[in-house]
């Protein structure tokens, strides 16, 4: 018999704790070991009951999810998904914590607390799933492994060739793990005055704004949340709004849609990074991150078709290795490289 998928249920509700327990009850792939009502007990019963998994409430007196998120991916790399209320508060607090280290989120049904758990419950039982099989050692190692001397593991590269002259336009596409790699990316990233920047991260609406918010705490330049005409401009990045595909334009400017979904999803990196080689071709750049699926791969092909350069994140650092994966096997990747290192690299491409 298959081992089940061990549960730390945590929420400051025990209402909640205890309709959370009972949906993963009914299903034999689970077994909730404990319940934590705060994010104290939750750091400390990570650690005592060794679970595969944890459910987390986002919103707790004291120690909250993204600290309590922090605590526990450091010391134990145990994958966390967030429960997180659909209003501007639970959409910060959320990717507070997958900046911290979650590796994704349920929309709570009506709210804080609800009786209707049950609308949610494939999706909380399917991204549990997920999460269970994430890589956070790797994604997230040990201070000691982070200060350690990095190993070369191939000759040194040429210097990259020159790029074209003008307007340098990075698309970097991320899913799964993606907020706390953009996080990491973006701190090392340089945009100056010769290079704009477009995220692509799968989020609902009503999540990325937040998310621009975040990332904006981080970098070294503007970021916000992408609208209908805003202008593909050096030194700010636009953020593709939850729910719609983002298009960049002839004119400079991007466009938003709702056509339908690509690969399941809305916005599609692919859509982004087919536009950004139509319009920009030999001065784009673009970069796969962690995430499910293969959202992306097709993307890079039409970059390095119009003679940009492409990027993937590694087995090794990815939270989940399938983007890079399906990019990579595609044969449209220049180069892949350690997350820690792809900022650096992207931004010695754009001073080229």
């Amino acid at each position: 018999m298959t081992e089940r998928l061990r549960v730390l249920v945590v929420d400051d509700s025990a209402f909640m704790r205890g309709a959370i327990s009972r949906v993963l009850g009914q299903d034999t792939r689970f077994e909730v070991v404990g319940q934590a009502k705060d994010g104290e007990e939750a750091v400390k019963l990570a650690g005592e009951l060794s679970p595969h998994v944890i459910s987390m409430d986002f919103n707790m007196p004291g120690l909250n999810g993204a600290e309590a998120t922090r605590r526990i991916v450091e010391k134990h790399a145990i994958p966390i998904v967030m429960l997180s209320a659909h209003t501007r508060e639970g959409a910060t607090a959320t990717v507070q914590a997958l900046a911290a280290g979650a590796v994704d989120f349920v929309e709570k049904p009506d709210g804080e607390v609800s009786a209707n758990l049950n609308s949610v419950r494939d999706q909380l039982v399917e991204k549990l799933l997920s999460a269970a099989g994430a890589n956070l050692k790797g994604a997230f190692p040990r201070d000691d492994v982070l200060d350690a001397p990095p190993v070369s593991r191939r000759a040194p590269r040429a210097a990259p060739r020159p790029m074209p002259a003008g307007l340098r336009v990075i698309v970097i596409a991320s899913s799964t793990g993606g907020p706390a790699a953009l996080v990491r990316v973006l701190k090392s990233l340089t945009l100056a005055d010769k290079a704009a920047l477009v995220v692509v991260q799968h989020m609902s609406a009503g999540f990325t704004s937040a998310l621009a918010d975040q990332l904006a705490e981080s970098a070294g330049f503007r970021v916000r949340e992408a609208e209908a005409g805003d202008a593909v401009s050096a030194g700010t990045a636009l953020v593709a709004p939850g729910g719609s595909h983002l298009v960049l334009e002839r004119n400079g400017n991007v466009s938003l849609s709702d056509a339908a979904p690509v690969h399941g999803v809305r916005p599609a990196a692919d859509v982004t990074l087919k536009s950004a080689a139509l319009v920009f071709g030999a001065r784009t750049i673009g970069v796969v991150l962690t995430g499910m699926g293969r959202d992306g791969a097709l993307g890079l092909a039409a970059v390095k078709a119009a003679g940009g350069r492409t990027l993937a994140q590694d087995k090794a650092t990815s939270t989940v290795y399938g983007m890079p994966k399906a990019a990579v096997e595609m044969g449209v990747v220049d180069e892949v490289l350690p997350l820690d290192q792809i900022g650096q690299s992207v931004s010695r491409l754009v001073s080229s």
